[in-house]
């Protein structure tokens, strides 16, 4: 195992075939067709990522081909998720696994592994942080879907359309590393100032040159002070100026 796994994330995302909308757990009869993963270490995105399309043994439901955008013509010729299993297991080998409503994932992939007849589990194999969970602590009475949380940290999604499990693994990562006390860098510039894999996600470098400070001159600031006393004449309150 990694030396350094405590500090090593996963932020992960799965798309499926669908929701079980009778009385039992949500992903019976359902399958994961997609699955993309995102590495983090010390808080830094690595452009290490595992990415995979499965073929389900079944149709997937209009429903969420209407979120996803993902059909059986398109998964026809994709591996099972038997094909893949060992190669996602050991990519998430000792991390912690982040996800967004966590329960949904993680029960698609422990179901995936019940019917394969494997002992593995994920609350087995890592320590699982579920980051709507902690948006409910953040913001409470408020709603805290991933669009909602890009706007609130002023994170730009506006490529985003339909979801996709890599894509929405890397717009998690950076929803997270803002909500668990800030990001430092956000690139993906690894040591060799290469650009890793980011999905069209863009990201600021640490290493930028410092903004230029545009101080406002002696009319613009007169302006400013009219705006103010407009503000206050009409009963509002300028939290920045002494009543």
């Amino acid at each position: 195992m990694n030396q350094q796994s405590h500090q090593r994330q996963i932020v992960l995302d799965t798309e499926t075939t669908g929701m079980n909308m009778d009385t039992g757990p949500h992903y019976v009869g359902h399958r994961v067709i997609e699955i993309g993963c995102v590495e983090v270490v010390n808080r830094r995105l690595t452009g290490r990522h595992f990415h995979v399309y499965l073929k389900p043994d079944r149709k997937v439901d209009e429903e969420a081909i209407r979120v996803h955008g993902i059909t059986d013509d398109y998964l026809a010729d994709k591996p099972p998720f038997a094909a893949k299993v060992d190669e996602f297991l050991q990519f998430i080998d000792g991390a912690e696994l982040v996800a967004h409503n966590a329960p949904f994932d993680v029960g698609f992939l422990d179901y995936e592994m019940q019917l394969l007849g494997r002992p593995e589990r994920m609350a087995a194999l890592c320590k699982v942080t579920d980051t709507l969970a902690l948006a409910r602590k953040m913001f409470p009475g408020k709603r805290n879907n991933l669009d909602i949380l890009c706007d609130r940290f002023g994170i730009d999604n506006g490529h985003r359309t339909l979801h996709g499990a890599l894509l929405d693994a890397e717009i998690l990562a950076d929803v997270y590393l803002l909500m668990t006390g800030g990001q430092t860098k956000l690139n993906l510039q690894n040591d060799n100032g290469q650009q890793g894999d980011t999905g069209g996600i863009r990201r600021l470098s640490a290493g930028r040159a410092p903004l230029k400070v545009i101080r406002a001159g002696e009319q613009e600031l007169q302006a400013h002070e009219s705006r103010l006393d407009l503000v206050m004449k009409k009963g509002g309150s300028c939290l920045w100026r002494a009543e």
